[in-house]
């Protein structure tokens, strides 16, 4: 049985494919359309199918639209349109933005944003470019495909409790927003998902999050990463003025009241504009906050659910900070995050909730790994290569030959294997870099064109972790800090931030074996077996998808090498 998952409501637009319970494939629509987060600039047009996404997928099982069973898209939008009677009619205004919101919607691109949904079926029969149209042939809104709206918040749930290491466990969601609920809590047993309750809007910490990050002179709803990086630097000035904000209820509800930002913490920050100290504690007063109410939200669902572990999906779980305190401080043994945890981890979600309920059977994945995008054999780069008359040479050893450059201090695009799923580069897509000169997160910040208050962050061998970072455990997905070892800090200046953290990833053998041998390699030549790690892409792209991809990113920056499948380029005079 096939399942195609798909996500395209707000933004990070992405598609997976299941079958009989274990996922094929899965990737965001960015990396394909190179538009970053799927987003385009016409409100309508931002809730596009995923079609190159699902073209992937489907051409990864070998199958064509036709010949899968279920379709489940990561949002219901009957939740806001009442009961389905078949005869609705959505009223489009023509210009929205001139007229009055009417009381029973929310804002005024509602009637577009729900009729897009609606008519999803229709657009995935007959919406897919002319380029991709044979992997749509024989099919029509009507199948042979059963279609399956599903519950935001369900779907983000079960992309966090079904691919889980976890037979039992709570399950916390926790972003901007969903149908209506901003926050749900969730019990899993085996296959199943029982919500026990949600926080609606208006109240909704990652809208908080988004209006600060936007007060601070960011893009609101992908830049919240940045806020984060800066609380480090600041000091919680604010803190008290978000906590009257937000009020805790004694059931896992929450409350929170009009933030006015401007008027409690002055006008905004203009894009580009010099940080100042209030900025930076503006960031951290945010940050605490943050997690004294998720310490606060853990702990009722906790007692009301007796669970031991925790897993956590929704945007607000790539806070790493977030989720150390949570495990540091929280009431749970073991909490697992699932890798993309934002809106493209709903397409997972959806899919995998939609196979269990149709196959009623047992769990038959768990997701070790997030390797689960396109891959492209030698012979494939090779002739791009050729093609592009590159000065590349192919070698035997390219863990090897790769750690010497690095050891040499020179920063390598790292172009193997299947493309991660997520927003985090974990050793398929990645720019790889020594961590023994402090210079080298400015240097990769500058390759980059990246805000000079960004940390790196570490790639460390799984076996030797606890060597370099206090506690260190498992924790392959990079979305955990742990503070540097005292004893080892001034050997891997480059990714230790500011407040003596590091948000590592371990590298395990059997999920990575070129990855770890290149790690290991490294620390045979340097003793540290520590990489920098950062995602393989400039300002404003997503993370490279394709060898071309690859050579484009490569050629137009100012990496120094580029390793990509067997075959290794270096640029003339970067040594």
């Amino acid at each position: 049985m096939l399942t195609l998952g798909i996500n395209a409501a707000f933004h990070d637009s992405a598609a997976c494919l299941v079958d009989d319970g274990r996922v094929v494939a899965a990737a965001e629509e960015e990396r394909f359309t190179r538009i970053k987060h799927a987003k385009r600039p016409v409100p309508f047009s931002a809730w596009e199918l995923p079609y190159h996404a699902i073209a992937f997928c489907m051409e990864r099982a070998g199958v064509g639209l036709a010949e899968v069973d279920h379709v489940a898209y990561g949002f219901d939008p009957w939740r806001r349109l009442g009961a389905r009677r078949g005869d609705e009619t959505i009223a489009l205004p023509l210009e929205p933005s001139a007229h009055p919101t009417p009381p029973e919607l929310e804002a005024a691109w509602d009637p577009l944003f729900l009729a897009s949904i609606v008519n999803a079926p229709r657009h995935l029969a007959g919406g897919a470019p002319l380029r991709l149209r044979d992997r749509f042939a024989g099919v029509s809104a009507d199948g042979p495909f059963q279609w399956h709206w599903v519950d935001h918040h369900l779907a983000h749930a079960a992309s966090a409790f079904l691919p889980s290491p976890f037979e039992r466990a709570a399950a916390l969601t926790l972003d901007g927003r969903g149908e209506r609920a901003t926050t749900a809590y969730f019990v899993g047993r085996g296959t199943c998902l029982e919500r026990i309750g949600q926080v609606e809007m208006p109240h909704s910490l990652g809208i908080l999050y988004e209006q600060v990050t936007e007060h601070l002179g960011f893009l609101h709803s992908s830049d919240e990463y940045k806020v984060m990086a800066l609380a480090s630097f600041g000091r919680p000035a604010y803190a008290d003025d978000f906590r009257s904000m937000i009020r805790l209820g004694s059931d896992g509800a929450y409350t929170i009241a009009p933030p006015r930002l401007t008027e409690r913490f002055g006008p905004p920050r203009a894009p580009g504009a010099p940080l100042e100290q209030r900025h930076f504690d503006l960031a951290r007063s945010l940050q605490v906050a943050l997690e004294e109410t998720v310490l606060g939200l853990a702990e009722w669902l906790h007692r009301r659910t007796g669970e031991r572990n925790l897993c956590l999906a929704g945007g607000v779980a790539l806070n790493c900070v977030l989720n150390a305190r949570l495990r540091d401080d929280g009431p749970f043994e073991r909490i697992w995050v699932q890798p993309a945890a934002g809106d493209a981890g709903t397409a997972l979600g959806a899919a995998l909730w939609t196979d269990a309920r149709e196959r009623e059977g047992d769990r038959a994945w768990r997701m070790d790994d997030a390797f689960l995008g396109p891959a492209f054999d030698d012979d494939e780069i090779e002739r791009l290569l050729a093609w592009s008359g590159a000065p590349a040479r192919r070698v035997a050893d390219i863990a090897g030959e790769t750690a010497a450059l690095l050891a040499a201090n020179r920063v390598v695009g790292w172009f193997q294997g299947r493309m991660e799923f997520g927003p985090r580069a974990l050793g398929a897509r990645s720019i790889l870099a020594s961590p023994l000169d402090a210079g080298t997160q400015a240097r990769l910040n500058e390759i980059k064109d990246r805000e000079d208050f960004r940390p790196v962050a570490p790639a460390v061998l799984a076996e030797a972790a606890r060597d370099w970072f206090v506690d260190a455990d498992d924790s392959p997905f990079m979305l955990f800090v742990h503070g540097v070892r005292p004893d080892r800090a001034d050997r891997i200046p480059a990714v230790r931030h500011i407040d003596g953290t590091a948000r590592i990833q371990t590298v395990e053998r059997e999920r990575n074996p070129r990855f770890h041998a290149l790690l290991t390699a490294f620390a045979a030549r340097t003793g540290v077996p520590v990489l920098v790690n950062t995602s393989f892409n400039t300002r404003g792209e997503p993370i490279v998808c394709t060898p071309r991809d690859a050579l484009a990113c490569f050629w137009t920056s100012p990496l120094d090498a580029l390793a990509i499948g067997s075959w290794l380029i270096e640029k003339p005079g970067s040594a």
